[in-house]
This record gives structure tokens, sequence and C-alpha cells, in this order.
């Protein structure tokens, strides 16, 4: 009896740890898994001009930092 109550609290442990790692990574895990998705999808293009979220596909992933539109700060 003991050894099916250690295994039942070790699964328990395993789905728990699952679960907290699922909240915890929830955006990276969704951007991650849109990406995989639209990778495996034989219907997507990857050359068409548009994707899903409109952005052209020469356009950079991150933004220019340096043509902020913020003031530059002030020396103290």
């Amino acid at each position: 009896m003991g050894a099916v109550v250690t295994a039942v609290i070790a699964i328990a442990a395993v789905v728990l740890g699952w679960i907290t790692i699922e909240m915890a990574c929830k955006p990276c895990l969704e951007t991650g898994r849109r990406a995989m998705d639209r990778a495996l999808d034989p219907n997507h293009d990857p050359d068409s001009p548009t994707n899903a979220a409109g952005a052209s596909a020469n356009e950079p992933l991150l933004a220019d930092l340096s043509a902020s539109t913020a003031p530059p700060a002030k020396a103290i």
C-alpha cells in the first residue's frame, strides 16, 4: 500500500509542477506554440507580404530604440 501512496504523491507533484511552469511561462509558451503552429501549417506561406499580425516580413522583430520619441535624459 505504501508504494501506491508514493506513486500517487509523485504523480500529483509532477502534475502540479507542470501547471506551475505553464502558468509562470504562459506568454513565452503561447508565442512559441503559435510559431510552431505557423511553421507546421502546410497552408502558411512564409513569403507572403503580410502575415496574421499584419506586419511586413522585412520588418525587424525589435523596434529601433535609437529613434525613440522620448526626450533624452538630463545629466546630473
